[in-house]
């Protein structure tokens, strides 16, 4: 039952994309809020996925639970269309109810070659980037959002990397995916606005993921030694600062208000008054553009 410190209580949430970086913390912070949180994807306890990360579903999962919610690992491949439905399913068998979509798919990174440039990109690689972070959002959403119709209300977020704005990302099967995710928050929010259903994109802004304190030799006690090198690194976030502005969203009566548009990390936490997770407010909207240009130049995303 909902009450003020379990808001999501009786809420149902899918985090797709959920073992680690944003997906990990939105699950998080949607449990923390009292949610039902399913989070998917291919690295389980038995196996890693080819993207080759320690991390789990099913830590995710404990995680979730460790934090007031109930937290529900599930193996799928997103890239799969039986995965997908038979996830939805499970979903629709346990509840029968979907509240809150929240795709955060990736995946890409055995594909992408940095230094290459679309000539000399392999093809099958950028295939693969396409398909890890187009296709998967299209196929979960097929299954996913028919669920959400079955009830009332809803929220479908896209997780991406940056507004319409963001400078050219290094390479481009990776920016035609972050474009491409920004853009189908915008045309799912028309198509779902007769629906009563809330649909929006959001971005993080520098993220201190897994993945980038491990690129950058640091860990998330040590990571102000990063800064001292790259210096645009001392405005970085955790991806609880985007984690608990989705759940803050998700909270919100009138979030109706934000459809279709691409909301920033930064943007929710002005809008909610939030603080990550090391009690910072890192406004990474606030930064200099060409800062940002240069960043995206060092040749990692912001976001990965």
């Amino acid at each position: 039952m909902r009450n003020d410190d379990h808001p999501l209580a009786g809420r149902v949430a899918l985090v797709a994309g959920a073992t680690r970086g944003c997906g990990r913390a939105i699950a998080v912070e949607l449990g923390a809020l009292g949610a039902t949180v399913y989070g998917s994807g291919r690295s389980t306890r038995a196996g890693r996925s080819p993207m080759n990360r320690p991390e789990t579903i099913e830590d995710t999962a404990e995680l979730v639970t460790a934090a007031g919610g109930q937290g529900i690992a599930v193996r799928c491949d997103h890239t799969n269309v039986d995965d997908v439905r038979s996830l939805v399913d499970r979903i629709r068998g346990d509840h029968a109810r979907l509240d809150i979509l929240v795709n955060d798919v990736w995946g890409g990174d055995p594909f992408v070659q940095w230094d290459k440039s679309s000539w000399d990109h392999p093809l099958d690689a950028t295939l693969g980037v396409l398909r890890n972070g187009i296709e998967t959002h299209l196929i979960t959403n097929h299954f996913a959002i028919p669920l959400m119709l079955e009830g009332s209300g809803g929220l479908v977020v896209e997780v991406g990397d940056g507004k319409y704005d963001v400078p050219y990302r290094t390479n481009l099967p990776y920016d035609l995916v972050k474009t491409v995710i920004a853009r189908t928050g915008v045309a799912l929010a028309h198509e779902l606005k007769p629906h009563g259903v809330t649909a929006l994109a959001v971005t993080p802004g520098y993220l201190r993921s897994e993945a980038m304190l491990d690129h950058f030799g640091v860990t998330e006690q040590t990571w102000r030694e990063a800064a001292e090198r790259v210096p645009f690194f001392s405005h970085s976030e955790t991806p609880h600062l985007l984690g608990r502005g989705i759940a803050a969203l998700a909270a919100d009566p009138d979030r109706h208000r934000f459809s279709g548009q691409c909301l920033g990390s930064w943007d929710l936490m002005h809008h909610y008054d939030l603080v990550d997770a090391d009690g910072n407010r890192p406004d990474w909207g606030a930064v200099d553009l060409e800062a940002r240009v240069d960043s995206l130049a060092n040749g990692v995303p912001a976001s990965d």
